[in-house]
């Protein structure tokens, strides 16, 4: 009689329950050691991957919080330089306002004693020319009269009394002949 597994089929039944017996406990010891032993390898494998995903979770979180952190150092720096900046133009303005108005107090001191010193010569001037007037007037009145006059207390007195009766007198254009600064004293 032919069997269904054909040229498979033992020839004797012993030798079929032998090897089945012999699968079973090839099945059995792989069951009990090599696999415990696989599954241990992926474990350690599966661990490893995962523990390396959490590191690297955890580094990169750390990475984003080093990184905001720097950002937002850099965002306060930003706006201390540009406050500093707005601080040194608010000095800058104050410094140069400041040595403005001291330009201008000194030049006005400046002025004021070029005024002061002016009018100190005009007097001096003044005075030197009444005399210098007087003692024409004088040598004048002298060759008109033919005589000396000697009394200089009395020619002092008319001299001056001629000179603010022609000061009262309308100013009159001066002649072409004075110089600008001295028409520009006189009016």
């Amino acid at each position: 009689m032919e069997s269904p597994l054909g040229p498979l089929a033992p020839a004797h039944l012993s030798e079929f329950v032998v090897g089945l017996v012999l699968a079973i406990l090839v099945a059995v010891v792989v069951q009990m050691f090599v696999v415990p032993r696989f599954e241990a390898m992926y474990g350690d494998r599966a661990a490893e991957i995962e523990g390396g995903i959490n590191r690297a979770q955890v580094i990169r979180a750390e990475a984003e919080k080093t990184k905001r952190q720097y950002q937002e150092q850099l965002a306060r720096s930003r706006e201390e330089s540009a406050r500093l900046r707005e601080e040194a133009r608010a000095q800058g303005a104050v410094i140069v306002e400041e040595a403005r108005l001291q330009a201008q107090q000194e030049a006005a001191r400046i002025i004021e004693a070029g005024r002061q010193q002016l009018d100190v010569e005009y007097g001096q001037a003044h005075q030197e020319l009444r005399r210098e007037v007087g003692a024409l007037a004088a040598q004048l009145a002298e060759r008109i009269i033919g005589e000396s006059l000697t009394d200089s207390a009395l020619t002092q007195r008319t001299v001056d009394r001629f000179l603010a009766e022609l000061a009262q007198q309308p100013s009159r254009q001066l002649p072409d002949y004075v110089p600008d600064d001295l028409a520009s004293r006189e009016q």
